[in-house]
């Protein structure tokens, strides 16, 4: 038998996966009632399981018209196997910035921020360093 943190990691990778786009929002009181949990685990399995290391962003907004919008990162553009894929490029940045900024999890101040820095740090940081710079930076945006 599943534990309650697979059953609610599944239920939202399956609304995930029902979605056009890799986005999903979701209401945390009514997720909760619906599969019968606190809030409070809600909020764990986000914190554990939907980290950008995972390959997604979380945005959570609490309060009266509180969301919590979770997005897939472009698997291309996030590889965590280096050996096994081509360094990121500067393009292939652009466009994963871009497509949070077009899904509405970046504002565009802060997506010319992250262009503009990594801009910089295209021709002094390796490419793995980057890779991980950019998923702590996305972690850090996605927790406020």
């Amino acid at each position: 038998m599943a534990n309650l943190a697979d059953i609610i990691e599944k239920f939202i990778l399956r609304r995930l996966s029902d979605q056009a786009e890799d986005i999903v929002l979701l209401q945390r009181n009514e997720l909760a009632d619906e599969l019968e949990c606190a809030p409070s685990q809600i909020s764990y399995v986000l914190s554990t399981r939907f980290t950008s290391e995972r390959g997604f962003i979380v945005e959570s907004r609490r309060g009266t018209g509180g969301y919590i919008r979770i997005a897939r990162m472009p698997a291309e553009s996030f590889q965590t196997n280096h050996s096994e894929a081509a360094p990121m490029s500067q393009a292939d940045l652009e466009s994963s910035v871009r497509r949070l900024r077009e899904n509405g999890l970046l504002s565009a101040r802060e997506e010319s921020l992250i262009l503009t820095v990594f801009h910089l740090f295209q021709q002094r940081i390796e490419a793995t360093e980057r890779l991980y710079i950019l998923r702590s930076l996305l972690s850090s945006l996605s927790n406020n």
